[in-house]
């Protein structure tokens, strides 16, 4: 019995890796918009980041600094979205009290939690980021994320890869 289980929690469990097409999603964003990553193929890539929860200590740091490097994200067209399970009213709240200048996409039903294969601990998802080329190809994921200099790093990897292309 606990053998079936395994074997059917393995076969349900997504991993994406580097050059698979993204799962594409539809989410209602900060302002009550919605957001599919379609919206954005040929156009710019994305870079998705999925983070624990609105207004805790590394939540907040992740988020302020891409919101001062925002600019330098539109400057290598590239849009930032945040994800986490938090409702509208309290993304409204974070995006208020800090500035942020970004969109946050409610996934409370972890759908696009799940389609990515972002592990969720407890009640929150594990801080995770894709970075999806215009093409909609997963260019590049990091499953270790230090909040500090996670946006940094991004846009090193965006230059990297606009140096190339």
């Amino acid at each position: 019995m606990i053998q079936s289980i395994l074997i059917l929690l393995m076969a349900v469990a997504v991993e994406l890796h580097v050059g698979d097409k993204a799962p594409d999603f539809k989410a209602e964003a900060t302002d009550g918009s919605h957001i599919s990553l379609s919206q954005y193929l040929g156009k710019q890539n994305v870079v998705l980041y999925f983070y624990p929860e609105d207004m805790t200590h590394g939540c907040t740091i992740e988020a302020c600094k891409f919101r001062d490097d925002y600019p330098k994200f539109i400057a290598a067209n590239t849009v930032v979205l945040g994800v986490s399970l938090d409702d509208r009213k309290k993304h409204e709240e974070f995006t208020k009290k800090d500035s942020l200048n970004f969109p946050l996409l409610v996934d409370s039903d972890t759908t696009i939690c799940k389609a990515y294969g972002v592990p969720i601990d407890v009640s929150w998802p594990r801080r995770w980021t894709f970075l999806i080329g215009k093409d909609g190809k997963i260019m590049k994921i990091y499953h270790k994320v230090d909040p500090r200099t996670h946006s940094a790093e991004l846009l090193t990897d965006i230059a990297a890869h606009n140096g190339q292309h």
